[in-house]
């Protein structure tokens, strides 16, 4: 099941688009997974987090991202790939990730567009 990273609902409408669920749509466009748009919600709008570190990504991302009550019977035993455009520090997907674990997911693997490499130890 291909999970894309999910975006708050304001920036969405600002932006028109998730690249996530973009890169997501194409995954299952190739033929590698179902996709489940709408597995994970961004809850609570939360600042851009260019410029923080992995610390301060985390706590501003703490209870941000929830699964969807709707989502959990299909997720539940399903091996799922999370997808990302960027994947700098990892508190985005360490948060969706524990929501697909806590909903039974069998596995789940990360699959991101861009890996941010710095020196500053995120």
């Amino acid at each position: 099941m291909l999970v894309p990273v999910p975006l708050h609902r304001w920036r969405l409408w600002r932006r028109g688009y998730n690249q996530a669920g973009l890169l997501a749509r194409e995954l299952e466009r190739l033929g590698l997974g179902e996709l489940c748009v709408d597995a994970l919600a961004r809850r609570r709008h939360t600042p851009a987090l260019g410029g923080l570190g992995r610390e301060q990504r985390e706590k501003v991302l703490r209870g941000a991202i929830v699964l969807n009550r709707r989502a959990r019977e299909r997720i539940a035993g399903r091996n799922v790939i999370l997808v990302d455009d960027v994947l700098t520090s990892g508190a985005t997907s360490d948060g969706c990730v524990c929501e697909v674990i806590d909903a039974g997911a069998a596995s789940v693997q990360i699959a991101c567009f861009a890996r941010v490499i710095d020196g500053s130890g995120l």
